[in-house]
């Protein structure tokens, strides 16, 4: 009987030694596999931030260094200097954060009629806008620009800032967030006589945060990213943007270009997001989490 119990013990001790193994490996495994990836994806930025340091004979050298001979750091004030990011950065703030809170009222607006008023044809047309959603941006650019060049609004901050203020992306996304309120609290609120712009702003946005601080981020991040719209409305150099203003900052009358001195520029413009999605990240993912789970 002892031997018996012997080799059963035997026999789960290396049954278990080869599930340590087993496990170990593929720990291992999915380590070195992510790993590759983060250097994949980081490659680029590191290449991008040693290239604003260097000079532009190391810079077209046929054998590229991993690493500055000498460290120029006054390629980032050049950069500034060229660019004239100071009003580049200005007039990506201003048109960021105006779109941004206007599109946050009208968002926060209509997910709540759409998710609480009851009203005719309530359904139907919140169906309709998202069908909108199918149909490719560029066509809404074409038409957008023959309205806009009717009203009088080219090279202005109007037209940077109005034709997308609506966006059915974030309306559904709040949609969905309000529609996991419960409606039994809406219905106390009105027998308590509460009206329902009182509701609205201080209940369902202070439970709706985290979505709403997601809306916030992405509306931020379009705004800096936006490059085709600027480019055809408002490409004058008082209005111009940051997306826009780097593209021929840094030609000379020859074509050649100063990429080191065009690369410091990149960092400078890519810092104030690469910080947004460090330091934030976390709203973003909370904000999506919690909408389009109920519907």
């Amino acid at each position: 009987m002892s031997e018996k119990n012997t080799m059963q013990e035997r026999n789960m001790t290396q049954v278990s030694a080869r599930q340590k193994i087993v496990h170990g490996a593929s720990r291992t495994l999915t380590y070195a596999f992510l790993i590759a990836m983060a250097v994949i994806v980081l490659f680029p930025f590191y290449w991008m931030l040693i290239s604003s340091v260097k000079s532009l004979d190391e810079y077209r050298l046929n054998v590229p260094t991993f690493w500055p001979r000498q460290l120029l750091l006054s390629n980032y004030v050049d950069a500034f200097n060229t660019a004239s990011l100071g009003r580049l950065f200005y007039n990506t703030m201003l048109v960021g954060v105006v779109s941004t809170i206007l599109s946050l009222i009208i968002t926060v607006l209509s997910a709540f009629a759409f998710a609480r008023l009851e009203f005719k044809g309530r359904d139907t047309m919140f169906g309709l806008l998202l069908a909108t959603m199918m149909i490719p941006g560029e066509l809404f650019t074409i038409t957008n620009y023959s309205t806009v060049t009717q009203l009088g609004w080219m090279n202005t901050y109007t037209v940077l800032i109005v034709p997308f203020l609506v966006s059915v992306f974030y309306i559904f996304l709040l949609r969905q967030n309000f529609m996991q309120i419960p409606n039994e609290l809406y219905l106390a609120a009105k027998v308590d006589g509460t009206s329902d712009w009182k509701y609205l702003w201080k209940i369902m946005v202070p439970l709706a945060l985290p979505t709403l601080i997601s809306i916030t981020i992405l509306k931020m991040m379009g705004a800096w990213n936006s490059y085709i719209w600027p480019r055809l409305v408002a490409n004058d150099e008082a209005h111009r943007m940051i997306t826009n203003g780097l593209r021929n900052a840094f030609t000379d009358t020859t074509g050649d270009v100063n990429y080191p001195v065009q690369m410091a520029a990149v960092a400078l413009v890519s810092a104030p997001l690469f910080l947004v999605f460090v330091f934030l990240r976390k709203y973003i993912m909370a904000g999506v989490s919690r909408s389009g789970i109920k519907g």
